[in-house]
């Protein structure tokens, strides 16, 4: 299955809307009972946390919604650029920048972390420059005074 940022955004959207519709529960001391939900995709999308505002509780007279408040956000998708040759910090926030997902790796045989990554270059790229519909790039590469 192919995940795209639209519907990552949609799982996100949905999953923020129904943690804000659990919240508005004005009076129930017992928890009830858990409800399975069929044709939902199951997948944890991990997020970054936020803060919600203060809300008061509705009154009786007040109609709730499932709807969420705010419209769905929308994003373009970018093409991957070219990060090979460049220095590893300077390729990482690049890809980031254009909202990508970034993992990285040792390009050379040690399989050694990368914790000073301004020592470092970018040997490959996994995908290729150019493509669209990912979100995800992975950068391979080896200290600044080792050859690709």
């Amino acid at each position: 299955m192919k995940v795209t940022r639209h519907t990552l955004t949609a799982a996100v959207t949905a999953a923020f809307a129904v943690a804000a519709l659990g919240a508005c529960s004005p009076e129930s001391p017992s928890p009830e009972p858990t409800r399975t939900v069929t044709g939902v995709p199951t997948t944890i999308v991990p997020t970054r946390p936020t803060t919600a505002p203060a809300t008061t509780a509705p009154s009786p007279t007040q109609e709730q919604t499932s709807e969420p408040t705010e419209p769905p956000v929308t994003t373009e998708l970018s093409e991957v650029p070219n990060v090979v040759g460049m220095n590893h910090a300077e390729a990482q926030n690049l890809l980031r920048s254009k909202g990508f997902m970034v993992n990285e790796e040792d390009a050379g045989p040690e399989g050694r972390m990368i914790l000073n990554n301004h020592n470092w270059k970018v040997c490959r790229q996994d995908p290729v420059p150019g493509a669209s519909d990912v979100l995800r790039v992975a950068i391979y590469s080896v200290k600044l005074s080792e050859s690709c």
